[in-house]
């Protein structure tokens, strides 16, 4: 809550630099893209500590938070609360965030642990192979709407860069993220269906905002690195995605520390 709010006190108050650029080359030509290779899939994970069938999910998003080419989170919802035990990562924020992606899909389908793929696709969390299906099948559908976003850390200040809409390929319009993740969290379960057991989460996102809107031309932002800080975060992400729950075209990583 703390980043959001921050977030917005300092962009109502018209500090965030959003500059319309020629191209990508106007960012410092000495800084570096912040992934090693592009994003070709943003995997999210709606799971919770209060879900028995979720831990097997939870362990396997870290191995595939362990390919560069794949941005893996961990969204916690808060529905499951009223078993026994209050998920002590989860949001609202979350919830709401799964809850939206049903109902642009139109098919009502809401549990845990659940992924969405690229903003389009669910599948089981728990099932590998159901998740690299997904993965195929929508990083070829999205294909040539990828847009590409550079986000770096300059000093105190973080900055994103995004391309334009490629020919043939217009995008009406799209809500860019911005999120803190702490890596890696560990809790004791001492109530509800997992009493007893160690869970570990992996790229657990504490906060996801939307700063701005992408109409399809290449755009810079700038955000202060005080304004976004939280003590257990480690990460910040960006998501270009079509509306608020649509397909997710562009996606970057950067370090806070």
């Amino acid at each position: 809550m703390r980043v959001r709010r921050l977030l917005l006190t300092f962009l109502s108050a018209g500090a965030a630099a959003f500059l319309t650029a020629s191209s990508l080359s106007s960012a410092p030509a000495n800084l570096e893209p912040s992934q090693p290779a592009p994003i070709r899939a943003v995997v999210e994970l709606f799971t919770s500590q209060g879900c028995s069938s979720c831990p097997p999910a939870d362990t396997l998003l870290k191995t595939l938070a362990d390919d560069p080419s794949i941005m893996a989170l961990t969204l916690p919802v808060d529905y499951w609360n009223y078993l026994g035990w209050k998920d002590t990562f989860a949001s609202s924020r979350n919830s709401d965030r799964q809850r939206s992606y049903a109902k642009v899909r139109g098919d009502g389908s809401i549990y845990t642990p659940q992924v969405v793929v690229n903003g389009i696709q669910h599948v089981n969390g728990a099932s590998k192979a159901e998740i690299e299906n997904a993965i195929g099948a929508t990083s070829k559908s999205l294909g040539p709407d990828r847009i590409p976003v550079r986000f770096w850390q300059e000093n105190n200040t973080l900055n994103i860069a995004t391309g334009g809409a490629q020919p043939g390929h217009p995008v009406e319009e799209a809500t860019i993220w911005f999120g803190v993740v702490q890596t890696s969290g560990t809790v004791d379960v001492t109530q509800g269906e997992n009493k007893g057991k160690s869970l570990t989460y992996t790229n657990i996102v504490r906060e996801l905002t939307p700063i701005g809107l992408w109409k399809g031309l290449p755009m810079q932002i700038q955000i202060p690195r005080g304004a976004v800080m939280l003590a257990e975060t480690q990460k910040s992400v960006v998501l270009i995605q079509e509306g608020r729950a649509g397909p997710i075209i562009g996606a970057a990583w950067a370090g806070l520390w």
